[in-house]
């Protein structure tokens, strides 16, 4: 199986961390948007995208880069995030993305999520809120995450 996992880490790396646990799992390079060679990406088996939230939405630069995918027939894709605050129920982060990703022709698997040290502006003057995570416990998680994709996919 070739994957390949898409992220934008922007704030205190912790979106890489679990990217780079995912590779590892998955034997996929962590490449950013920018450096992405389209036809590799489509040769890919599996691909994943993930950033950390801003404002419950991925990073920009993450979703510009899949609006600005063309519709076609494409593998199988799943979507991570780390944030802060929790997903909600009634209006999870990640269905956004994920329906971008289906109406580019991918199948969207799976998603992951897992709290992270966040210092937006309103948490920055108490010096974030979830410092330290994502953990060991996280980043396990990531990894069995991962190990699930690849059983489920290969």
């Amino acid at each position: 199986m070739k994957a390949m996992i898409v992220c934008v880490s922007v704030s205190h790396g912790n979106t890489k961390r679990i990217a780079d646990v995912m590779g590892n799992v998955l034997e996929a390079p962590v490449i950013a948007p920018e450096q992405i060679d389209r036809a590799e990406l489509a040769a890919c088996d599996l691909v994943g995208f993930g950033s950390g939230i801003f404002s419950t939405a991925f990073h920009p630069r993450l979703r510009e880069f899949v609006q600005s995918l063309p519709k076609e027939e494409r593998g199988r894709a799943f979507v991570f995030a780390t944030s802060g605050l929790p997903e909600v129920r009634l209006r999870p982060f990640t269905r956004p993305l994920a329906g971008l990703l289906g109406q580019k022709g991918f199948d969207v698997v799976d998603t992951f999520t897992c709290r992270a040290w966040d210092t937006w502006l309103p948490f920055k003057p108490v010096g974030g809120i979830r410092k330290g995570r994502p953990d060991a416990t996280d980043l396990e998680a990531a990894r069995r995450f991962a190990e699930g994709l690849r059983e489920r996919n290969s």
